[in-house]
């Protein structure tokens, strides 16, 4: 399992079906500082930075620095609850619908 932080960033980016480019236009990050995190371990994002590459990633900042940490299920659920919670009132309630009725089948 990946422990470095570009490591990390790369396997996810990869999983995800994500090129350079694409996560730069989900970051907001040039495609050469992401190659750059990916592949020089010197390479230190502000915390700004290193949250939008873990919202697009669908992971937490935490998890990307904790060389230790596992993308286990408790990690997953908080990045969606996070996603979830920036989501307007609208949305919210959309999407509690459709859980309802999915818990009715």
């Amino acid at each position: 399992m990946p422990t470095t932080l570009g490591q990390k960033i790369k396997k996810l980016r990869q999983d995800k079906g994500y090129s350079l480019d694409d996560l730069a236009r989900e970051t907001e990050t040039s495609k050469s500082y992401l190659w750059e995190l990916e592949n020089r371990d010197e390479r230190k994002p502000s915390g700004e930075k290193l949250t939008l590459i873990a919202q697009a990633l669908d992971v937490t900042a935490d998890y990307l620095l904790d060389e230790k940490a596992n993308p286990d299920e408790a990690v997953l659920r908080e990045a969606f609850f996070r996603k979830y919670n920036k989501l307007e009132a609208d949305d919210k309630k959309k999407i509690k619908q459709m859980i309802d009725l999915w818990g009715k089948k």
